[in-house]
């Protein structure tokens, strides 16, 4: 049977989405339900336990596809990255809207009223997709009869132009292992959330980015980058800024920082060795 990547594969020995019938084992095949996540942020765990691993997060109006749902659990695949694991069953829904818009900043808020002073408001990160039903110069009011603030919206069709400058928007947010908001990310989740509201695909995880975005520099030319050069090591990239320095979500200052790219070759080296690829857009 071919080796397939289980973070992008919906397959278990049980049970295994249908699509993958003929090329891995399980005792059963099924076709999946498309379901929404309905909070601002649900958290994807690696197992169907609250305090498993975080390995990313999914944000309100994402669709997936549900391969089976026991208990609190469902266990499903994100339809934007294709990233499987287990999300809590009252995070997501079967009813689906039809978003039109999109967070286009950091965070924003939804309110009860159009009213900045209403109570209480909820939180919504950035690349949250939202059903807009009518708006003003002020207030977007949503399907569920919440509204946001228009400016801080954007259509679904319309993105930003300078990824590297949607990243410096997260400077100084803590570091958190397998986030991708304004509330706390890691490393390749700023590279992701960066790139998609500039309506760029970018698979999660490091070593898939470094083999799918851009194209590839050599690597002993670090003499040579430039504003939007993507700087990998085994684990771990890294936005250049400018020609000098490097932009990134790490464990080592435990938040997103900027930084002379040389210090940061430096320090890394000796937790994730080398730098193993540079990647170009």
């Amino acid at each position: 049977m071919a080796d397939l990547d289980s973070r992008l594969h919906a397959f278990r020995p049980d049970l295994a989405d249908v699509k993958l019938q003929g090329r891995v084992d399980a005792k059963k095949f099924v076709e999946g339900v498309a379901m929404e996540v309905i909070v601002p942020i649900a958290t994807m765990h690696r197992e169907a336990l609250p305090n498993a691993m975080q390995t990313t997060q999914a944000l309100l109006g994402e669709r997936l596809v549900a391969f089976e749902i026991a208990g609190d659990w469902v266990w499903g695949q994100l339809k934007r990255d294709g990233y499987v694991g287990y999300i809590a069953k009252s995070a997501v829904s079967a009813d689906l809207s039809n978003p039109t818009h999109r967070v286009s900043v950091p965070a924003t808020f939804l309110y009860p009223l159009p009213d900045i002073k209403s109570q209480p408001p909820v939180s919504l990160p950035m690349n949250a997709q939202l059903e807009i039903v009518e708006s003003d110069e002020k207030f977007s009011k949503l399907a569920n009869d919440r509204y946001a603030f228009t400016k801080h919206l954007r259509p679904l069709n319309v993105t930003e132009s300078d990824f590297v400058g949607v990243a410096e928007e997260f400077l100084h947010v803590p570091y958190y292992w397998g986030g991708k908001t304004s509330h706390g990310l890691d490393c390749s989740g700023l590279v992701q959330t960066a790139l998609e509201a500039c309506g760029v695909f970018s698979p999660r995880d490091t070593d898939m980015q470094e083999k799918q975005l851009g194209h590839n520099l050599l690597v002993n030319d670090l003499d040579g980058l430039r504003r939007g050069d993507l700087v990998f090591w085994k684990g771990h990239v890294g936005i250049m800024v400018d020609q000098k320095t490097l932009l990134h979500a790490n464990g080592y200052h435990m938040m997103t920082v900027k930084e002379p790219l040389s210090e940061a070759v430096a320090r890394i080296a000796s937790v994730y060795g080398q730098v193993t690829g540079i990647r170009r857009f």
